[in-house]
């Protein structure tokens, strides 16, 4: 069987798509190989030969010269053996050449079978090559189709989708197809389906793209971000510290009149955001993690990683928050629990394992003063 074409083809696929050209023969080999079989009988023993030097397809079957037969085949008798050629002996294998004329329309449908299926293997696997340095980063997509509240994005330079389900989605967000739309890469996996792009506007690690995104002194390391924690579609908070003394980390992150942080609340719905200066002392992050609510002391149990928080009582619900949003974010902020406590209800402490500190108003004031600043519009 000879086609020139064919193995041309081969020739442009290698150096079109990379693709290795000896083991794409190979593979072809073993799918022809099996259509042959399937064709003349599965018991037969043959193998399908690519020649690419000739520009040819090979069909050779094979039996073992025995005695007396009784598969024939996979065995030939030594007479009949020795009229193809006389130096045969009993065990020796006999090759013989098959007719590929009827073989042709079969191969020619196999070898393309074989082909489009390498072709899809080999995109799927660039495309996860590709995507794979994406994971953990901000991505700008366009919403390609909705299958039931699941979102399909398109992700530019890649033939495989963006999914993001509703748990991935802002509460209350609304999409349709052809919108631009930027998610965080979250996960990348193979599945049975095929490889599958996890993507989410809902994960804390979004949030903290968009600040690395939209604040030149993340990007230049002059201000990190220490922690963050997130309830998507109410409120996040996000720690903060400067790495030079003479930059600003709050004021850096809020941006000219509240340009910068304004975009990125923007971009997620007018969900809100406090920003909060990191401290090593645990007592002071705990303080500041409660805002925008005003603390009066703070007590801590080291051993148990456990805190008692005294606010006034008139701000107990605001340090609390809506469903106990903003004492659940803080503790997950400074990976302390804590306690929250009106001023009327404190009680002496007897436990000698805590540590107290009152915080005067002015040093409070100072704090919330400096994480305000240009924040007046985003509300409590």
């Amino acid at each position: 069987m000879v086609n020139k074409d064919f193995f041309q083809a081969l020739d442009d696929l290698e150096a079109e798509k990379k693709i290795n050209k000896e083991q794409f023969i190979e593979t072809l080999e073993t799918a022809l190989t099996s259509a042959y079989k399937k064709m003349y009988g599965e018991a037969k023993s043959a193998l399908v030969k690519l020649v690419p030097e000739k520009n040819t397809i090979k069909i050779y079957s094979y039996k073992t010269v025995v005695e007396n037969v009784e598969d024939e085949d996979k065995e030939i008798s030594l007479e009949d053996a020795r009229k193809i050629k006389k130096s045969y002996n009993i065990g020796d294998t006999v090759v013989n050449e098959e007719s590929t004329k009827e073989f042709g329309r079969i191969a020619a449908q196999t070898a393309k079978q074989v082909v489009l299926q390498k072709l899809r293997e080999i995109e799927r696997s660039i495309a996860v090559s590709e995507l794979s340095e994406k994971e953990d980063e901000l991505l700008t997509t366009v919403v390609k189709r909705i299958d039931n509240g699941t979102v399909y994005v398109s992700i530019a330079g890649s033939h495989t989708e963006g999914v993001m389900l509703e748990s991935d989605q802002i509460p209350g967000e609304k999409f349709h197809v052809g919108d631009r739309v930027k998610v965080y890469v979250k996960k990348i996996r193979e599945s049975f389906k095929g490889t599958q792009i996890q993507v989410s506007r809902s994960n804390a690690e979004f949030v903290k793209k968009l600040f690395e995104l939209e604040i030149p002194e993340i990007t230049s390391g002059d201000v990190v971000i220490k922690d963050i924690a997130r309830d998507a579609g109410n409120r996040t908070k996000i720690s903060v510290y400067a790495t030079k003394p003479n930059v600003d980390a709050l004021g850096a992150c809020v941006g000219n009149r509240g340009v910068r942080i304004n975009q990125i609340v923007s971009e997620i719905n007018g969900e809100k955001i406090d920003l909060v200066l990191y401290s090593d002392d645990p007592l002071e992050y705990i303080a500041r993690a409660l805002s925008p609510a005003k603390v009066l002391s703070v007590e801590t149990n080291e051993s148990l990683k456990v805190s008692r928080v005294i606010v006034p009582k008139d701000k107990l619900s605001l340090a609390i928050g809506k469903n106990g949003v903003n004492v659940r974010l803080a503790a997950r902020l400074t990976g302390w629990k804590i306690d929250v406590k009106p001023e009327n209800e404190v009680e002496e402490v007897s436990d000698e394992n805590y540590e107290l500190t009152e915080l005067s108003d002015e040093d409070n004031s100072k704090d919330l003063d400096d994480i305000f600043a240009g924040l007046e519009d985003l509300g409590e």
